[in-house]
């Protein structure tokens, strides 16, 4: 029987299902045991990802397709460390405050690392721990929060469908149009509720 190849994102990106404990956010919060989760389980809740050559990002092919075939026109990018983002400290607070965007957020790990952390179906965390060559997309409407790991420094690319809009909207927002669309396409989806017509 043939060995599956890994995937290559597995490289870049790791995800684990957390303890609620309330040490410092920047420490990995494993469960005990360890639990993790699959990309294809990310990609069940709308969580896409990909591994790019970020030492390229500036010529890299794969990353003008990606960009043109789902329209992220607007392009910059965010360091995040006590030295570079100014406010860092009530920064790195307000990144950490559960919110959700009304348009995806994508970001491209093109040096250092960081976690973002999404609810599950059921309303666990699950942390997301990208590094150099990460890009993921979080889809509008997913509850999400980021904070750096205890290396305490990323620099992102941020992509964007036209004019940028980076409000967060904190917990609890379900009356959101965006929220709605997210349950609809990913919650309701996976539990099996499909709106049947009773009568037939």
């Amino acid at each position: 029987m043939a060995v599956l190849d890994k995937d290559p994102r597995e490289e870049v990106i790791q995800a684990w299902y957390m303890d609620d404990s309330d040490e410092d956010q920047r420490l990995p919060h494993h469960l005990e045991p360890k639990q993790y989760v699959s990309l294809q389980q990310l990609d069940e809740l709308g969580v896409l990802s990909w591994r790019l050559d970020a030492d390229i990002y500036e010529t890299d092919e794969e990353l003008k397709k990606i960009r043109h075939d789902r329209n992220y026109s607007y392009m910059d990018f965010c360091e995040v460390c006590p030295e570079k983002l100014p406010n860092y400290e009530e920064k790195i607070k307000n990144f950490y405050e559960e919110h959700l965007h009304t348009d995806e957020e994508i970001r491209y790990c093109v040096a250092g690392s960081g976690y973002f952390d999404v609810r599950d179906l059921n309303d666990k965390w699950i942390r997301i721990w990208v590094k150099k060559g990460a890009m993921i997309v979080l889809p509008a409407g997913i509850y999400h929060r980021f904070t750096l790991d205890s290396d305490n420094y990323i620099k992102a690319m941020r992509l964007f469908v036209g004019d940028p809009v980076w409000t967060p909207h904190n917990r609890p927002n379900d009356h959101l149009p965006a929220r709605k669309e997210y349950l609809k396409s990913f919650v309701e989806k996976e539990a099996g509720i499909q709106t049947v017509n009773a009568a037939a």
